[in-house]
């Protein structure tokens, strides 16, 4: 994982960490601040969507689990009703972003280079390219790998895990840091499970729970058009949650008194900063 394959030292973070690896620091300590470093800055990403009322939404599977045929499938039927944009993460190539805008939507693509995981320093980055004003949804399309993607807090509101019928109903036990943390398992490419009798629906969920996590799990094909419903209604009900808690955030803002009149002539107003 990330605190021994060195992978977390990326394109995003390499200054700090090359700014501390002067300074002598062991390697323990140099991990130590690097995630502590990440962690501010996905609190950073976070008060800007927040700010902005725009849900965040991080996807994360294998590679081939049909994050990107899911987002083109997504993107179509939502494009009307909400704004999208789309973070795109791979090693190398901008082919998903490129996928993502023939749909008409903007997207932003991250190469990450060696590095097998988004972090909250990229995304920060990215961000620059992708107005968040009038934003319902962003998604962020991490790099495919069931392991380090969980580790790091990218700034997101809610983690999307997507288990591909063709990948082994047991991955929830063999990769739970990945599963623990998913808000949502899409169980993805269902139309090939009449052909695909090794795959448990009910056994896949079961390890789910296994990892006391009370996700819900809703099955789909992207390329079929198949129970897409169920996961659009899912996005629907989280984007209102964001924009309500947007409207309070608005009306518990502190209110400041204008400049300050003379003593004798009380004014009474007052403004709402922001």
């Amino acid at each position: 994982m990330c605190n021994t394959c060195g992978c977390n030292v990326t394109p995003g973070n390499a200054q700090l960490a090359q700014q501390q690896d002067a300074n002598g620091e062991s390697a323990l300590t140099l991990l130590e601040n690097l995630l502590s470093a990440n962690d501010r800055t996905a609190a950073h990403n976070r008060a800007h969507f927040d700010a902005h009322g725009v849900l965040a939404v991080n996807l994360m599977s294998s590679p081939g689990a049909g994050k990107t045929a899911l987002l083109e499938a997504t993107i179509d039927a939502l494009k009307n009703e909400f704004r999208l944009a789309v973070i795109e993460g791979d090693l190398e190539t901008e082919n998903d972003a490129a996928r993502i805008r023939r749909h008409g939507v903007p997207a932003h693509q991250i190469t990450t280079g060696s590095a097998c995981h988004l972090d909250a320093h990229m995304v920060h980055t990215a961000l620059h390219h992708v107005p968040l004003a009038g934003l319902d949804i962003l998604f962020i399309e991490n790099v495919g790998n069931l392991v380090c993607p969980a580790s790091f807090d990218l700034g997101q509101h809610r983690n999307v895990v997507l288990l591909s019928v063709t990948e082994g109903d047991d991955k929830p036990a063999k990769y739970p840091v990945m599963f623990r943390a998913a808000d949502l398992l899409l169980l993805t490419k269902t139309d090939l499970l009449p052909v695909l009798d090794d795959f448990s629906p009910e056994r896949a969920e079961g390890f789910l729970r296994a990892l006391a996590n009370p996700a819900p799990v809703l099955r789909l094909s992207a390329r079929k058009n198949l129970g897409l419903d169920g996961w659009l209604n899912w996005l629907r009900a989280e984007v209102r949650i964001r924009k309500q808690q947007a409207a309070v955030r608005s009306m518990q803002q502190p209110l400041a008194r204008p400049a300050a009149a003379p003593a004798t002539v009380p004014t009474g107003r007052f403004e709402r900063v922001g």
